[in-house]
């Protein structure tokens, strides 16, 4: 800002007749069918023509269905005085580490017809990396579902994975550091747990297959990953059952409300329909997050729920514990601490934040996903197989 490179606006004429680049990102929420709610982002396109007076590069990152950034250069064309060129460049950010994902990205998709903007777009990304890869619009449109949606499918094939480790003896986390050690297949997104949530998988993987259904094609692999994903977030309950036999009366603490560490978006996090389901089933619930737990209430304001302050006081007196989000908080709370607050020593860890030495020598029941179950420090013997 010293060097008056960075300034701020509400009056979008200045910033567009101020700048060479025009940058598009709104949202593109899921509307109730699955697509894509393009308002925001056809808003955006008719409030930049009418800006517009003279040789600009407009960008759009939001993540739209392909073909979107042709309607929007027609918007655009519509009201415009003078020429433009359209590029698309999707992002790829995580949500709790973006200033690190811009400064550090894996590649830079430009999607355009423009020799111009292609020049432009990759002087301006040069410095960041120079993995740089130039495609037409469309295919830029379709990296970015195409990528997310594989990368949704890598979590929902661990968490199968996971299941049926749990049925014949197998260690999980065993299994995915030796596949990832695969330099074909790779380690990331291979952790088993409860499932993704958040803002963009969700999202993007039922954008897709509303793409595909569009043009007559049956994602059948796209749907499968979606079904497992939310199957696998009732794994708590099922458990819960064969912990508890009956959560009728119970009070159930839970650890972790946002879909992921790092940030406070709640959005389709698995905490939802596993407190509403525990609820519905006569539970008590209390419920602690370390910054989302007001994000939460706001959407799921029930008098059933108690939110409470502190890990210690959703743990306190509860008959079960169901790590839901692997704060750090949670994985450097002795579980010491976590024996003494409970009522009873039941722990559920859907996110795998314990390892079998910790639970050693202490009287929990835990149940973590994709692993053999531990009683009393003493982990539960193999099945004997028969094939």
């Amino acid at each position: 800002m010293g060097a008056g490179r960075l300034t701020f606006t509400t009056d979008l004429a200045t910033a567009v007749n101020r700048s060479e680049i025009i940058i598009i990102a709104v949202g593109t929420p899921s509307l109730p069918s699955g697509e894509a709610n393009l308002a925001y982002i056809e808003q955006a396109a008719e409030d930049i023509g009418r800006a517009v007076h003279d040789h600009k590069v407009v960008v759009v990152k939001s993540t739209v269905p392909v073909g979107t950034n042709e309607k929007v250069a027609a918007i655009i064309a519509k009201h415009a005085v003078s020429s433009f060129d359209l590029a698309s460049v999707p992002e790829f950010l995580r949500e709790g580490t973006a200033i690190k994902d811009t400064l550090n990205p894996d590649r830079i998709i430009i999607g355009t017809t423009s020799e111009c903007a292609a020049e432009v777009l990759t002087e301006l990304h040069r410095p960041l990396t120079d993995q740089i890869t130039i495609t037409d619009v469309r295919s830029a449109e379709m990296i970015k579902y195409a990528s997310n949606a594989f990368l949704a499918t890598k979590i929902s094939f661990i968490n199968e994975i996971a299941n049926i480790c749990e049925k014949v003896g197998a260690d999980v986390e065993e299994v995915a550091k030796g596949m990832g050690m695969d330099r074909r297949i790779g380690s990331a997104f291979l952790k088993a747990g409860i499932g993704y949530g958040g803002s963009c998988f969700p999202k993007d993987t039922q954008a897709l297959i509303q793409i595909a259904g569009q043009m007559d094609y049956d994602f059948k692999l796209l749907k499968s990953v979606v079904e497992v994903n939310r199957d696998q977030r009732f794994n708590v309950i099922r458990k819960l059952d064969e912990l508890l036999g009956n959560v009728t009366g119970k009070v159930i603490g839970i650890w972790g409300l946002a879909f992921k560490p790092e940030t406070d978006d709640v959005r389709d996090a698995p905490a939802f329909e596993i407190i509403e389901t525990l609820l519905e089933r006569g539970a008590t619930v209390k419920a602690y997050d370390p910054i989302a737990s007001s994000n939460f209430e706001k959407v799921f304001n029930r008098p059933e729920v108690e939110y409470c302050q502190s890990a210690q006081d959703a743990a306190a007196d509860s008959d079960a514990l169901c790590i839901l989000t692997e704060w750090r908080e949670f994985i450097e709370t002795p579980l010491s601490d976590v024996q003494r607050w409970l009522k009873s020593p039941n722990l559920i860890d859907g996110r795998n934040i314990y390892r079998e030495e910790d639970l050693k020598a202490t009287p929990f029941a835990y149940y973590s996903i994709g692993r053999p179950k531990m009683n009393n420090g003493v982990k539960e013997r193999s099945p004997n197989l028969s094939f």
